[in-house]
């Protein structure tokens, strides 16, 4: 569900990212959306020289007061003190009452506390619309550069989706039955279909809402831990589904499907994730770097990194990459599309896939188009072709006469069921558990208390900031948990495949 991920944007309608452009290395990411930074489209073309609002710049400025515990400078995660483009919808200009709150619309238990597992569970949202913001977001438009890099700039509270992005990864397992499936099939060609199928389906859980939102960047450490259950897909029975306790998730069963998602680094921004079914003997391994930058009215973000399923009774391997995210009519009421060209490859098999995220065009043109091609081993010729929309309905035919040449429904997302992932309570977690980290700021959002929202959020970034300054001073280094870096990957510590390799080896002891 590979936050909306939604966190991905740019300024190109054009789907003009090459094969390798999700592949590259770490080190070469300065030369990303390079491409994308002289293009407007459409619904962004109200030029990119906006002034700056003269009641929120110069003279006026004093007119702006701020919430007593959000500064507008703070020091960064390396101890330097700098300007923050801090959530600005904290900023209160003078004579504009703040909204009130019904607390009514809160779900609360019945000792009176809140009920912060509701709160994540609810899945409503107000409309986002950047015009009723217009001043905050032009005084931010009028701080940064085309082509600045994001990573270290605050935007606004508002904008953002009420979970953090490691929890947004695991949308990529809203379909479980599509993911454990490709274990069932006994033919490589086969398998290599499911995959692609599974693949394409995974994006949509993802954008929960038409507006783009944009999901909270984890801190560093910071873990999210959830399952499935699959009852349509049934494996061993009540005395062989005992607790995987070596698993990702050590209460889960051995018929479940656990996920577990670690901030691996913050600087660069590099989330790790891993699933597992232990009675399919699946996993999925990933690691991704979002690399984002300022376009003029939209935002790009660049998903570095690759992910790999995982078939641990056949030592077979499938290697995806990811789509681009590009944010585009940031100044009246933003939406996401995914655009560039990934792959999924077996190495073991040779079979390999080209998937094209297709931007929507200047003119006319539908949005979230794709384009596939499926290739046998050593072939130059596609043996099937896939178009459609990754929102909705995507078709194929093959072209290799083995069956008939017309196009039949290949996945429709809106038409197959959403498992709900299940997350233990939030009064159960861990500090530094997502639900619990952003607990919080996801309350004030929810109020549509912005000033809350930010105050929690800037208390949270501000702990992780005196926790960098202080490893800094001392010369410590950031340990991981669950996953490690090998070179420029990072993989989790324990997957399935090693834990069944040394259960076998066991065995014959």
């Amino acid at each position: 569900m590979f936050k909306s991920l939604a966190e991905r944007f740019s300024f190109r309608r054009t789907s003009s990212v090459t094969a390798d452009s999700n592949t590259r290395t770490l080190s070469e990411h300065t030369a990303r959306l390079s491409g994308e930074e002289q293009y407007a489209s459409a619904e962004d073309s109200t030029s990119n020289s906006l002034k700056k609002p003269d009641s929120l710049v110069g003279s006026n400025a004093t007119s702006i007061s701020a919430g007593p515990t959000v500064p507008l400078v703070g020091a960064g995660s390396d101890g330097v003190t700098r300007p923050i483009l801090h959530d600005t919808a904290a900023l209160v200009v003078s004579g504009v009452p703040r909204k009130s709150y019904d607390s009514k619309a809160l779900p609360i238990r019945t000792d009176g506390s809140l009920d912060y597992d509701a709160l994540y569970e609810d899945e409503s949202d107000n409309d986002l619309s950047m015009e009723s913001h217009g001043s905050v977001v032009t005084h931010l438009l009028s701080q940064v550069k085309i082509g600045m890099d994001l990573t270290k700039v605050v935007l606004p509270t508002f904008i953002l989706e009420r979970r953090s992005l490691l929890e947004m990864y695991a949308d990529y397992f809203a379909h479980p039955d599509l993911f454990l499936r490709i274990a069932d099939l006994k033919e490589p060609r086969e398998r290599m279909i499911q995959v692609v199928r599974w693949y394409l389906s995974a994006y949509h859980a993802g954008r929960k809402s038409s507006v783009a939102k944009k999901p909270y960047n984890p801190i560093l450490g910071e873990i999210f831990q959830c399952h499935w259950d699959i009852p349509e897909l049934p494996t061993g029975d009540e005395t062989s589904n005992v607790e995987v306790k070596d698993g990702p998730v050590p209460w889960c069963r051995r018929d479940q499907l656990t996920f577990i998602a670690e901030q691996v680094s913050h600087h660069p921004p590099i989330s790790a994730f891993y699933a597992e079914h232990y009675n399919k003997k699946i996993s999925f391994s990933a690691h991704v770097w979002t690399k984002s930058k300022f376009l003029g009215l939209s935002i790009g973000v660049h998903n570095i990194g690759q992910g790999t399923v995982t078939l641990c009774d056949l030592n077979e391997e499938y290697i995806v990459t990811f789509p681009n995210g590009y944010g585009r009519s940031i100044l009246t009421i933003p939406w996401i599309e995914l655009g560039g060209t990934v792959t999924i490859s077996s190495p073991q098999t040779g079979y390999r896939a080209d998937i094209d995220f297709i931007t929507k065009p200047f003119y006319g043109g539908k949005k979230n188009r794709i384009q596939g091609e499926i290739y046998g081993p050593n072939d130059k010729k596609s043996f099937i072709s896939i178009s459609g929309e990754w929102s909705g309905l995507m078709e194929y035919k093959y072209n290799d006469g083995s069956k008939p040449s017309k196009f039949e429904t290949f996945v429709d997302v809106n038409s197959i069921p959403i498992y709900k992932k299940k997350v233990r309570p939030v009064s159960e977690q861990d500090e530094n558990e997502s639900r619990k980290v952003w607990r919080e700021v996801t309350a004030g959002l929810k109020m549509n208390d912005i000033e809350k929202a930010t105050n929690a959020k800037f208390q949270v970034e501000q702990k992780q900031r005196e926790e960098a300054k202080e490893r800094k001073e001392t010369f410590g280094e950031w340990d991981t948990k669950y996953f490690k870096g090998i070179g420029e990957s990072w993989i989790y510590t324990t997957p399935l495949l090693h834990r069944l390799t040394l259960e076998k080896r066991d065995s014959k002891r």
